[in-house]
């Protein structure tokens, strides 16, 4: 992503259902990746005010916690677009014209992987392998699976989705 994600302000509810989602987790071994997944499923991002109960609940830093949302490329700290394309970067796709396909979709949506059309409509990620290196180079829209796509297939998956920029 580039640049800090603004700040994403946290309803009471949604802070009492962070609070929930750890106390049910904190007694298992090592509970911060499981926690940190169930509040994106939950709230569709980790926002800053998320990762400060979840620090304190589990008696970690705040940097502690960002450091493992900032890590892994899955966790969010801004909720993402309506739609979620995802490209993959991994080395089978990147050997079948990955870059090319990932250059047209920044190109065509305007915005790089890790950030979000202004209007809201797509956000645009990175993964590291989605499972069709035999068919690549893949893609992942609205958590549909596509191989062998080309910047003209990627238009049409797009179009077809009604996510047309």
């Amino acid at each position: 992503m580039s640049g800090r994600a603004p700040a994403t302000p946290i309803t009471d509810a949604d802070q009492a259902q962070v609070l929930a989602i750890v106390l049910r987790h904190r007694h298992r071994d090592g509970p911060l990746l499981e926690i940190l997944h169930e509040v994106q499923r939950t709230l569709g991002c980790v926002p800053g005010p998320a990762v400060a109960i979840i620090a304190e609940a589990l008696n970690l830093s705040r940097a502690e916690v960002h450091g493992v949302v900032t890590f892994y490329h899955f966790f969010r700290e801004a909720p993402p677009g309506a739609r979620v394309l995802r490209l993959c970067r991994a080395e089978a796709c990147q050997s079948m014209n990955g870059r090319a396909l990932e250059q047209h979709a920044t190109q065509r949506l305007g915005i790089k992987c890790g950030e979000t059309t202004p209007d809201g409509r797509i956000t645009l990620e990175a993964v590291y392998c989605l499972g069709l290196c035999a068919c690549a180079p893949s893609a992942m829209l609205d958590g549909e699976v596509y191989g062998r796509v080309t910047p003209e297939r990627l238009d049409e998956l797009l179009a077809g989705k009604g996510a047309e920029p």
